[in-house]
């Protein structure tokens, strides 16, 4: 019986990110479903979807990089930031050369402040943010931290900009581009944005939401370990396999040398996954840098036996040297 997993659905334009978890609820005939990382109706691409006890890694997903494939259009300002809301054209601009917008895009690359959409889920004074703008509310959000690992410039022909944009968890496509454009002095916001990538997940994998089915899901899944793939991790014997269903530490002193290095341990404890002998995820364990003991902190093992005993081993493929 499968009870826990993940899905990769391509969501199509239109349906709020919530409605794609709710389709998915009716389809596999259950509640506990979430998603890892919101997106607007008016984007589409890779959504991923865990259900089950796998809804407990939705944060290691939302960790991974993510890379979208965006459409500015510049001389125009919106409400929302993109084509959904009330649009303004902008006047009195000189139209921006090619180097202007080449270096205005280099700019925005690293770690950076932007400032959330009003149109956000963002919370201000327990208040979504979106819920406040279409009541008409005045209210300032506070920039936040992102980093924005690599803008590419597909094409510039006035008045489009098509871009590729790798970035961390909570980056505003839409802010990147209001920003972009206030800064080239013309107004900016996005026509179009579709979501290539989520740290493993690609729309090249992903499922077309109109193609799961109650009769095929069981064949699209992917088992859970797959959400840990960036992190480092060790495959463990029987008896070892044991000690952590149980909660117990494993020691892993006798792999000092290779651990040290391939992870070029520090002080501080590290993140790993634990997986059995089978490929099995089961535990998210914290490394202690200075005696080698990990120590379960999330125990997946009854999940992982539930669901991956029809499924190829979920152990991320070519990390084996880092740990193991």
């Amino acid at each position: 019986m499968i009870t826990s997993g993940i899905l990769n659905i391509n969501k199509p334009l239109g349906p709020t990110s919530r409605k794609v978890v709710d389709q998915v609820c009716r389809v596999l005939g259950t509640k506990k479903v979430g998603h890892a990382g919101t997106l607007d109706p008016s984007a589409s691409g890779v959504l991923v979807v865990c259900f089950g006890a796998a809804t407990r890694l939705i944060e290691y997903v939302q960790r991974g990089r993510k890379t979208y494939r965006a459409v500015v259009r510049l001389g125009v300002r919106s409400d929302t930031d993109d084509a959904q809301g009330t649009m303004e054209p902008v006047v009195d601009f000189v139209v921006p050369t090619d180097s202007d917008v080449r270096a205005e895009v280099a700019a925005r690359i690293g770690e950076v402040f932007q400032i959330p959409p009003r149109y956000s889920a963002i919370k201000k004074d327990g208040t979504r943010a979106y819920k406040a703008a279409r009541r008409g509310e005045e209210f300032d959000l506070a920039p936040r931290k992102v980093s924005i690992y690599k803008i590419d410039i597909h094409e510039y022909n006035w008045p489009l900009l098509a871009l590729e944009i790798e970035c961390g968890g909570g980056t505003y496509i839409r802010s990147i581009a209001r920003d972009l454009g206030e800064s080239l002095g013309c107004g900016g916001m996005i026509e179009t944005l579709e979501r290539t990538r989520v740290g493993p997940f690609s729309l090249d994998r992903a499922v077309n939401l109109s193609d799961l089915t109650a009769e095929n899901w069981s064949e699209l899944y992917l088992p859970a370990g797959v959400a840990v793939a960036e992190l480092p991790w060790v495959e463990l014997d029987d008896a070892n396999t044991a000690r952590v269903i149980q909660g117990k530490g494993v020691d892993l002193a006798e792999r000092r040398d290779l651990i040290v290095d391939s992870q070029g341990l520090g002080d501080e404890p590290i993140e790993l996954a634990l997986f059995d002998a089978n490929g099995k995820l089961i535990a998210i364990a914290e490394l202690d840098p200075v005696g080698l003991t990990a120590r379960p902190r999330r125990v997946f093992a009854a999940m992982e036996r539930d669901v991956l005993d029809d499924r190829e081993s979920s152990r991320p493929e070519g990390n084996r040297s880092r740990l193991d």
